[in-house]
């Protein structure tokens, strides 16, 4: 799968990710669209490393797998972003 598929369907699936797991998440579209990419990598070698079979083209599999992979990815993110907005009170 080219780049650019890539691309796309890290955007596809960041956006069914946020709609999935809504909240106030630190960052704005740039960020879903980053965590979609990330998180379609994420799902293609997971499904790869579980059944053998990776993102091959624009197939429900391969958009399943992605989303799978954007929302462990937002999960992280979130974790690691989650107390970065409260201030510290000496």
């Amino acid at each position: 799968m080219g780049i650019l598929a890539w691309i796309v369907l890290g955007l596809i699936a960041g956006a069914i990710a946020k709609a999935i797991m809504p909240g106030n998440d630190p960052g704005g579209i740039i960020v879903t669209m980053i965590i979609g990419i990330i998180g379609a990598f994420i799902g293609g070698f997971l499904g790869n490393m579980l059944t053998g079979v990776g993102l091959n083209g624009f197939s429900i599999q391969s958009i399943i797998l992605a989303v799978i992979g954007a929302l462990i990815f937002l999960w992280i993110y979130r974790m690691a972003t989650r107390n970065r907005g409260a201030p510290r009170v000496p």
